[in-house]
C-alpha cells in the first residue's frame, strides 16, 4: 500500500510545531503525529455505532505515557505500563474539557481519541500538544465536530510572560497557565500560580489566545487540504411539539415552585410531583392509544420536563435577575469555618458554604513517605499531596465505591496547585505534607471549599504557610445578548449553566484557575467580570478563614513526628550510612528514629521524641566532624604501643598520643598509664600532611591553649621529667586526672 504523507509546518509563538499525516494508522477516522522539538505525540480519533437510550454524549478521551518515549523502563513487578498515572489522567481531562463544548448537542454516537506519547525530550510539555494532535486529528477524520481548537502554555519568568515555555524555562516562572480557544474565544482554563494579580492574569489569557491562531488557521488549511468528508451524527433531539405540549403543561407549575420555594429542600417534592405527575399522564395515553398509533417516548417527556426547568431558571436569572435561592448574582452563600475537630490527627480544618461542607485532614510525613513519581515529567517525586473523595452520602445517594474517579483527581489535583505556592520550602518545613479532603455535603464547588478546608488543616497542624488560600466557583448564564455572571454557583446553576469557573488565591493574588464551558467560549469582557467578582467573593472568604485561624499553631500535634534537619558534606555520606547500611540501622535501632539521607548531603532525623532526636543528630554531626586543631575531645583507646596510645575521638577517626603526653608528670611506661577501652581526654595538637593526628593528654590537664600546645609539639613534646613525679599511686589506681570530664566533650576552641 503507497502512503500518502503530508507534513505541515507552523510557528506557536516562537515553537515549531510540526504534523503528519498518513504515515500510521489507515483505518482510524484521523490520525497524526504532532512534534515539538523531540516530543512527539500520537492521535487517533474514531467514531461508532450510536448508543441508544443514552442520555449523554459517549466521548473518551485517553492518553497513555509511554515509558520507552522517554527511554525507560517501567517500574513495578510487571515492568508494563498499567493503570494511568495521575499526569495522564490530568492531560486527558485537559483534553476532553476541550473538545467536548464543540460536538454537535445530543450526538449519541461513541468517539474515541487516544493519544499516546511516542517521544519526550524533558523540555516541551505534553498537554498543550496533546490539543492540536486531537483537535487536527478530528478536523481531518469523517467524525461530525466544530472545530479547530489549539492550546498554549504561558509563563511568567523574571517578570515577563512568556508562550510555550520549556520545562527548565518553567522552574523560575510564577505562573502556569493553560489555555484553549477557537478562533473567535477561550474556551478552557486550567492555572497554577503564584499570587498573579488579576491583570496580569487576564492578559496572560489572552495573551495564550492570540498565539494559537496561526495553528488554528493551520488545521482549517490542512482539513480543506486531506480533510474526509463528515459522517452524519446520530442526534437525538426532542421533538419540537413534544416540548411545546411539556412547556404548555408545566412550565408556569414550575416557575410558581421556584418563586415560592428558595430553599432546594423544600422545592424537591412538589417539583417532583410535578414531574411524576406528567409521566404518569403520558403513561395512561400510551396505555389508551390504539395499536396503530405510536406510543410516546417517556424518556423524552422526562428529557422535555428537564428543558423547561433549564428554561425556567435561566429565564428568571438573566430577565428577573433571580437565582434559584433568591440570592442577587454576587452574593455568597453564608459561610462558616472551624479547626481542631478532629483528635489525634495532625491538623484539620471544616469549610461550609451553604450546604456545601468539606472535612479536610492534614498529615505530617518524614521525607521517606514523599510520593515517587514514575512518569515522563523531570518531577522525581512530590512532597506536598492532596486527595479528594467524594462519597454518595454527599449528594443523598447510594452508589458502589470504586475508587477515585477521574473528576476525583481532577478536583484533587486542582486544589493541590491552588496551595502549591503557598508551601514553605522544605529547608523551612522539611515534612512530607499529604491533606485529604472529605467532601461531607455537596451542592456547588467542593474543589473550592477542598481548597478553604485545606489551608484551615494546614494552619491547625502548625504547617507555616505563605498566605491562606480561598476558593469560589463563578457561573454563566448567556441567553442572547444578555449575561449574568454569578459568584458561589449552586448545583442548579453548574448542572443548567454555561460557564464553570473556579478561582483560588490570597489577598495578594490568584494561585489556580479552572474553567470549563458549555458554549464555544467567552469574550474577554465576560473574563473580566468574573475575575473580579471572584476576588471580592475570595477576600470575603479569607476574613472567614482568618477569624477561625489567624495563623499557623506555634506547635505541632503532639502526635506529629518531630523533625530536624542537618547538612553534610556529600563526601561524608558514605560514613553515615556505614558498610552495609550498619552505621544509619545503628542510629535508627539505638534512638528510635527514622533517618533520611538526601544525595545533596541533606539529612532529616525524625522520631516521637525531640530529645531522641536531638541525640541522633549529635551523633551525625560527631560522624563527619573535622578533626580541629585545638580543639578538646572524648575518646576511647583503641591499642597501645611502647611510644604511645592511640585513641578514637570521632567516629573512624584515631590520633596518637606520644608517651611524653600522656600526663603531667613522667610515664614510664604506656600500660601503666591507659589501657585499651580507657575513656580519656586530649587535644588535636598537630595533623599532618597525610591526615595523621597528634593527640596530647598533657595539654588538657595542664589548661594549655592552643598556640601553646602548637609550639610544645613543635619544639619535640610536652613536658619530660617535669611536673608530677610520684608516678603510680600506692592504691594501684593510675593517675588519670581527666575522668573529671564524665565523658563530655569540652567544645572549647
Amino acid at each position: 500500500m503507497t502512503l500518502d504523507i503530508r507534513e505541515y509546518r507552523c510557528l506557536v509563538a516562537d515553537k515549531e510545531v510540526i504534523i503528519e499525516t498518513g504515515r500510521f494508522a489507515q483505518q482510524a477516522g484521523g490520525a497524526v503525529t504532532v512534534r515539538m522539538g523531540d516530543t512527539m505525540l500520537f492521535c487517533s480519533t474514531t467514531m461508532g455505532s450510536p448508543r441508544a437510550h443514552l442520555d449523554f454524549f459517549p466521548l473518551s478521551v485517553d492518553y497513555e505515557e509511554k515509558m520507552y518515549a522517554g527511554g525507560r523502563v517501567p517500574g513495578g513487578f510487571f515492568r508494563r505500563e498499567g493503570r494511568p498515572s495521575e499526569g495522564a489522567i490530568l492531560t486527558s481531562r485537559v483534553i476532553d474539557r476541550t473538545l467536548r463544548p464543540l460536538f454537535p448537542k445530543n450526538m449519541r454516537n461513541d468517539v474515541q481519541v487516544i493519544l499516546m506519547s511516542l517521544s519526550h525530550d524533558k523540555e516541551h510539555h505534553v498537554d498543550m500538544l496533546g490539543i492540536i494532535a486531537a483537535s487536527t486529528a478530528l478536523m481531518i477524520s469523517d467524525i461530525p465536530w466544530n472545530g479547530p481548537v489549539a492550546g498554549a502554555r504561558i509563563g511568567l519568568v523574571d517578570g515577563a510572560l512568556t508562550a510555550n515555555p520549556t520545562y527548565s524555562a518553567m522552574q523560575s516562572s510564577k505562573l502556569d497557565l493553560r489555555v484553549s480557544g477557537t478562533a473567535d474565544a477561550i474556551n478552557m482554563v486550567e492555572c497554577n500560580a503564584a499570587q498573579v494579580d488579576e491583570d496580569t492574569m487576564l492578559e496572560a489569557l489572552f495573551m495564550a489566545h492570540d498565539s494559537v491562531q496561526d495553528i488554528i488557521a493551520l488545521q482549517h488549511r490542512i482539513r480543506a487540504e486531506i480533510g474526509k468528508e463528515k459522517l452524519e451524527p446520530s442526534v437525538d433531539n426532542l421533538d419540537d411539539a413534544l416540548l411545546a405540549e411539556v412547556e404548555t403543561k408545566v412550565q408556569t407549575p414550575i416557575r410558581d415552585v421556584m418563586t415560592a420555594h428558595s430553599d432546594r429542600a423544600a422545592r424537591r417534592a412538589p417539583l417532583q410531583e410535578i414531574k411524576e405527575g406528567l409521566l404518569a399522564e403520558y403513561t395512561e395515553r400510551n396505555d389508551a392509544a390504539a395499536d396503530d398509533e405510536d406510543p410516546v417516548n417517556l424518556a423524552h417527556v422526562e428529557r422535555a420536563y428537564d428543558q423547561v426547568m433549564k428554561n425556567v431558571v435561566r429565564s428568571r436569572i438573566v430577565n428577573d435577575g433571580v437565582r434559584p435561592d433568591g440570592r442577587g448574582y454576587a452574593k455568597m452563600r453564608p459561610l462558616a469555618a472551624e479547626v481542631g475537630l478532629v483528635p489525634r490527627v495532625h491538623g484539620s480544618g471544616m469549610f461550609l458554604r451553604g450546604e456545601t461542607q468539606v472535612l479536610t485532614i492534614a498529615t505530617l510525613g518524614t521525607p521517606r513517605e514523599a510520593q515517587f513519581m514514575d512518569g515522563l515529567s523531570p518531577e522525581d517525586d512530590k512532597r506536598y499531596m492532596h486527595h479528594y473523595n467524594f462519597p454518595p452520602y454527599s449528594t443523598g445517594e447510594t452508589y458502589p465505591l470504586r475508587g477515585p474517579r477521574r473528576r476525583e483527581v481532577g478536583h484533587g489535583a486542582l486544589a493541590e496547585k491552588a496551595l502549591l505556592a503557598m508551601m514553605p520550602s522544605e529547608e523551612e518545613f522539611p515534612y512530607v505534607l499529604r491533606l485529604v479532603s472529605e467532601v461531607m455535603s455537596s451542592n456547588g464547588s467542593t474543589s473550592m471549599a477542598s481548597v478553604c478546608g485545606s489551608t484551615l488543616a494546614l494552619l491547625d497542624a502548625g504547617v507555616p504557610i505563605k498566605n491562606p488560600v480561598g476558593g469560589i466557583a463563578m457561573g454563566l448564564i448567556k441567553e442572547g445578548e444578555k449575561v449574568a455572571v454569578l459568584t458561589d454557583i449552586q448545583g442548579m446553576e453548574d448542572h443548567l449553566g454555561d460557564m464553570d469557573f473556579k478561582v483560588a488565591g490570597t489577598v495578594d493574588g490568584i494561585t489556580a484557575l479552572q474553567m470549563d464551558i458549555k458554549i464555544a467560549g467567552v469574550t474577554r469582557d465576560i473574563m473580566q467580570q468574573a475575575l473580579a467578582q471572584a476576588k471580592d467573593a475570595r477576600l470575603q472568604i479569607l476574613d472567614v478563614i482568618n477569624a477561625a485561624m489567624p495563623q499557623p499553631r506555634g506547635s505541632l500535634s503532639d502526635f506529629a513526628p518531630r523533625m530536624e534537619s542537618i547538612k553534610i558534606e556529600v563526601d561524608k555520606i558514605g560514613a553515615v550510612i556505614g558498610p552495609g547500611g550498619k552505621n544509619v540501622r545503628a542510629l535508627q535501632d539505638d534512638h528510635n528514629v527514622k533517618v533520611d539521607i538526601q544525595e545533596d548531603g541533606l539529612v532529616y532525623v525524625a522520631g516521637e521524641s525531640g530529645a531522641e532526636v536531638e541525640q541522633a543528630l549529635d551523633k551525625i554531626r560527631a560522624m563527619v566532624e573535622e578533626p580541629e586543631i585545638g580543639q578538646i575531645y572524648t575518646g576511647r583507646v583503641t591499642r597501645t604501643e611502647n611510644y604511645g596510645a592511640f585513641v578514637e575521638f570521632l567516629p573512624n577517626t584515631e590520633g596518637m598520643v606520644h608517651v611524653s603526653q600522656l600526663a603531667d608528670y613522667h610515664v614510664k611506661s604506656v600500660e601503666e598509664e591507659v589501657s585499651v577501652g580507657d575513656e580519656i581526654m586530649v587535644m588535636v595538637i598537630n595533623i599532618d600532611g597525610t591526615g595523621r593526628v597528634r593527640l596530647s593528654r598533657q595539654a588538657v590537664l595542664e589548661g594549655w591553649d592552643v598556640e601553646e600546645a602548637m609550639r610544645r609539639d613543635a619544639a619535640g613534646g610536652g613536658r619530660r621529667g617535669g611536673g608530677d613525679r610520684r608516678g603510680p599511686r600506692r592504691d594501684g589506681n593510675r593517675r588519670g586526672g581527666d575522668r573529671r570530664g564524665g565523658g563530655q566533650r569540652d567544645r572549647r576552641n
